[in-house]
């Protein structure tokens, strides 16, 4: 369901909500460029059936209110223009106000997909809010791989992601030795979205059962 939440700055905005009453562990996930559209809903609700309190912040309302984009070139240039408009301090502060609006005392994780990818690699260096962070082919890790994360970090990348070549996949590697990094030979960027044309469900799976495995161990 939505729900409201509201900055420390003040700004109100509005986050997906999910998840069952006795769970166990809570989950911030972090949308796309394309918005918490119908595939994030779907991606909450798959952590909400693995037992995950879970909340999806509306991170586009700083520019636009319940924007919700598909997933064509142009909508990809209205995500990329979407997100020039919002500074990575209001991103933060809107993922310290979703990991707040979790159900106190369950230990707390992010995750997130492409622009969260990015997001929650920051939701480990420049947060205290959470156990763990897992980040799916985030394009903006590599020209901050040089902070310093506050929990365990698992990334997932695609070997033919187009945005993301290799060579920065092993500069995040060399900078950060402690971090998970799976590379999916022949996937591309967005493999684990069921609603883009280069998803690959198997890779999809197998990075799933991986993310899966690193809450459990450390969200505890």
């Amino acid at each position: 369901m939505r729900i409201e939440l509201k900055a420390q700055d003040g700004h109100t905005f509005s986050a997906w909500k999910t998840g069952p009453a006795d769970a166990r562990r809570g989950l911030v996930v972090v949308q796309e460029i394309f918005g918490v559209n119908r595939h994030m809903r779907h991606v909450c609700e798959n952590f909400a059936q693995q037992g995950y309190a879970v909340i999806c912040p509306a991170l586009f309302d700083r520019a636009e209110r319940d924007a919700e984009l598909g997933y064509t070139q142009e909508d990809v240039q209205r995500g990329l223009a979407l997100r020039g408009k919002i500074s990575e301090a209001q991103v933060m502060l809107d993922i310290e106000a979703a990991a707040a609006a979790l159900p106190e005392g369950l230990p707390r994780g992010i995750v997130g997909y492409c622009w969260g990818g990015t997001i929650a690699w920051w939701g480990a260096t420049r947060s205290r809010s959470f156990q763990a962070a897992v980040g799916y082919y985030g394009g903006g890790i590599a020209a901050t791989r040089a902070e310093t994360p506050h929990c365990p970090v698992q990334l997932h990348f695609g070997e033919q992601d187009k945005g993301i070549p290799l060579t920065d996949v092993e500069a995040i590697r060399t900078a950060q030795p402690r971090a998970e990094v799976f590379i999916y030979p022949g996937a591309g960027h967005g493999f684990a979205c069921e609603e883009r044309p280069v998803y690959s469900p198997t890779d999809a799976m197998l990075a799933e059962q991986r993310t899966l495995g690193f809450f459990q161990k450390h969200l505890t």
